[in-house]
């Protein structure tokens, strides 16, 4: 009985978190115009996704961003975190206390004061300023989920690369990237996501002329969810699972 309990809450967690998802993805194949009612099967949603030019644009504009932005993150974050976890400075306490606060700030406060400080320094805005502003959201998640595979990480391997002549260079290369690649993976995969579906941070970041896909969803399912919106959020849905699978399998490979 109670392994029969742990199986039903297990499942019942699954349905929690996939079953909208499911949804989404049934009824973009949906022939009916109203996601309500069940007509038919059809890819005719899709067809009408790819004649929405508007709509295409847009979600360009989200994967260039996001592959930017989680490049960036992913690299400020990891160099951030090695030198946490390695070195000892001034304001090296501030710093880490920093990393969490950020990743703990409600969106909006960003999105007001990088705002305002574009403004303050006459910037447009537009893709650059939505760039820094994701940045600036993802690094501290990239540092934080690094921290806690250095947590892990054996300095002595590191003093074993020096002695045995590799440079400060050749060990991280050869010895920390990889044991803390799953952790690097991970954090551009996490960054992906926060990119992708930011609203409130590129609502104030960007402008009229540079349109991503949250806000344009946004703005148009006030009016109500149109099919075609079903059929783009099921591609971007199988984009980022197969992101999270290949990511998968480069880490099984890396073990092997």
């Amino acid at each position: 009985m109670p392994r029969l309990l742990k199986r039903l809450y297990l499942w019942l967690v699954y349905a929690f978190f996939y079953v909208p998802l499911l949804v989404v993805f049934i009824y973009s194949f949906n022939s009916n115009k109203y996601t309500t009612n069940w007509g038919e099967f059809s890819l005719r949603w899709y067809e009408t996704l790819l004649g929405n030019s508007a709509l295409l644009d847009a979600a360009l504009n989200s994967l260039m961003v996001a592959v930017c932005a989680a490049t960036l993150a992913t690299v400020l974050g990891t160099l951030t975190a090695l030198s946490l976890k390695r070195y000892r400075f001034s304001g090296r306490q501030a710093m880490y206390g920093g990393i969490f606060l950020l990743t703990v700030s409600p969106d909006i406060v960003m999105g007001i004061s990088l705002l305002i400080m574009f403004i303050a320094l006459k910037m447009e805005l537009g893709f650059l300023t939505l760039l820094i502003a994701h940045t600036s959201l993802c690094a501290p998640f990239v540092a934080v989920t690094v921290l806690a595979r250095l947590a892990e990480f054996d300095e002595h391997l590191i003093e074993a690369a020096r002695d045995l002549g590799a440079s400060e260079a050749r060990a991280f290369r050869h010895v920390l990237l990889p044991l803390t690649f799953p952790a690097v993976a991970a954090g551009w995969l996490l960054s992906f996501t926060l990119s992708m579906d930011d609203v409130l941070i590129s609502t104030f970041t960007t402008g009229p002329a540079f349109e991503v896909l949250p806000v344009k969803i946004y703005s148009m399912v006030k009016l109500g969810v149109k099919p075609d919106v079903n059929a783009l959020s099921a591609v971007m849905f199988l984009l980022t699972l197969t992101l999270v699978l290949l990511a998968q399998a480069i880490n099984q490979t890396r073990r092997k």
